[in-house]
């Protein structure tokens, strides 16, 4: 049988998570998330993780450090992290961005790792 559930998600209402991401829609096989004003920082500490990440700018500007490369993220931008990528953000311009990840990130435990 096809799933033809239908979602709406008002990020008004939606949970925010350990590292301060609202969750958006999710379904089965992918999931979204906010990154609402991100205040600028230095280097988070180099991570990767068993999903793949898309995501787009919306205001400010930021560095992506993926695998020994740094790419500079503007609004309007979109990037990829390749799941087992070791990367890090690091935020030059108070920041906001989607995500979508895929597997759903905040299904069993995958955001901890």
């Amino acid at each position: 049988m096809t799933d033809t559930t239908v979602k709406k998600v008002s990020s008004a209402h939606s949970p925010t998570g350990d590292q301060g991401e609202v969750h958006l829609a999710s379904g089965k096989r992918v999931s979204m998330r906010l990154w609402r004003d991100e205040e600028p920082t230095k280097d988070k500490p180099t991570h990767k993780h068993e999903y793949e990440v898309v995501g787009y700018v919306i205001a400010g500007r930021a560095e992506l450090q993926i695998e020994g490369q740094t790419v500079r993220l503007e609004p309007g931008d979109s990037w990829v992290v390749p799941a087992g990528a070791e990367h890090t953000y690091r935020i030059l311009e108070t920041f906001t961005a989607v995500e979508a990840t895929a597997p759903p990130a905040q299904v069993h435990g995958r955001e901890r790792s």
